[in-house]
């Protein structure tokens, strides 16, 4: 049997930045991955990164190709009956989001941890976990056909939403929290200069969009969809003439289109599960919360999770102290609520939420008060460039 320190389960952004930080104090850590890195690595997801993530990125040694290459945003826009409204997030909230693709921050993650020549596994088959409500937990898992097990002192469940970890809890000790919301995102990927220079937000009565970028020659879109839409419905000259529909006659001037190189649906929903600590066993990221992507919280706070669990397990080894193990679930809760509530705000504003104008109205309104409220729009600048860790 193998033994380490800490079991990280998930080789996703949450579990691999978790075993560089780890790694950096000395601590003893095997990732273990049921897919490969190539299909780890090629996975479409967001990147906009607050700036609590950037500095922990920095604090792991895996930023210098981020500071080479990222966008640095100081403003987003609203758009909405015709009108545009820039929100000034460095003016109102003191700081910028930085725009890098989690695609390239998954790639920088795994050169680190084989540089460091710590243990990861790729493509562990039909990994279990037990024993996590004892001290000394187990993990098995299959590969090239035989059955491995490896002995730790915690696990961390970075898995995932549709992960073991969370799942080997029994139903009794876990409380689950979630809301599904009645649409979806039909996104694409293709390689056209981004539409502006910063996140552009559409509210319209045909439903939202959002124009994103990972470079500045690659762009991101989205459109509100139904969750019965499939992607081989929408070509590409469908989907480019649906966005340029739900924006302002200014910003469509300069939309360029081209051919995409991904298209997908993605489902949305909040999830929240309480608690984050079963015994030795603690969840962060994903496996622990979803939010819709509408706030660009979602690594965000799967790093949050990451800097808590990493600070508490260092202080376990360095002081034998497990002060802040304790303390890990309902800080960690604490900023995942209120992130989840803003995203569910930010939500339910820019979407079109069912075929009844009065709601629309509603929406209308509230996005007019901001135009015209400081106080409104310093609240949504502050929850958008991050609530602090502490």
């Amino acid at each position: 049997m193998q033994r380490t320190q800490v079991a990280i389960i998930g080789a996703g952004p949450a579990g691999l930045l978790l075993g560089q930080l780890l790694h950096r104090q000395g601590i003893d850590t095997v990732v273990l991955e049921k897919h490969s890195r190539g299909y780890v690595e090629a996975r479409i997801r967001a990147g906009l990164l607050e700036q609590g993530t950037v500095d922990l990125l920095h604090e792991a040694g895996v930023a210098e190709r981020l500071e080479r290459e990222k966008l640095v945003h100081a403003g987003l826009e609203l758009a909405f009956a015709g009108r545009l409204l820039r929100v000034d997030l460095q003016e109102l909230a003191g700081e910028v989001v930085t725009i890098y693709g989690q695609t390239e921050l998954q790639k920088d993650l795994g050169d680190a941890r084989a540089a460091s020549g710590a243990a990861t596994v790729y493509e562990a088959g039909q990994v279990t976990i037990h024993d996590f409500d004892s001290s000394r937990p187990r993990v098995g898992w299959t590969q090239d056909g035989v059955r491995r097990e490896l002995e730790c002192d915690f696990i961390a469940g970075c898995d995932g939403f549709h992960g073991v970890c969370r799942a080997s809890v029994p139903a009794g000790a876990i409380r689950q929290h979630e809301r599904v919301y009645p649409f979806g995102w039909l996104g694409l990927l293709a390689d056209v200069p981004p539409l502006a220079d910063e996140l552009v937000y559409a509210n319209h009565e045909r439903g939202f969009a959002l124009c994103s970028m990972r470079s500045r020659s690659r762009s991101r879109y989205y459109l509100q969809c139904t969750p019965t839409d499939r992607v081989e419905e929408w070509s590409d000259a469908r989907f480019w003439e649906e966005l340029a529909r739900r924006l302002p006659p200014e910003r469509v001037r300069g939309l360029v289109t081209g051919p995409s190189l991904e298209k997908s649906i993605a489902p949305l929903r909040s999830f929240v599960v309480e608690p984050l600590r079963f015994g030795r066993l603690f969840l962060a990221g994903d496996a622990a919360h979803i939010v819709p992507p509408t706030g660009a919280k979602g690594l965000n706070l799967a790093a949050a999770d990451v800097r808590l669990l990493s600070r508490a397990l260092i202080e376990y080894y360095s002081d034998n102290s497990g002060a802040l193990l304790e303390e890990y679930s309902a800080r960690a809760l604490r900023r995942v609520w209120q992130a989840t509530r803003f995203s569910w705000w930010f939500t339910t504003l820019m979407h079109r939420l069912d075929e009844d104008p009065f709601s629309h109205k509603l929406q209308l309104a509230e996005l007019d008060w901001l135009a015209g409220s400081r106080a409104g729009r310093v609240a949504l600048a502050e929850n958008y460039v991050g609530l602090p860790f502490d």
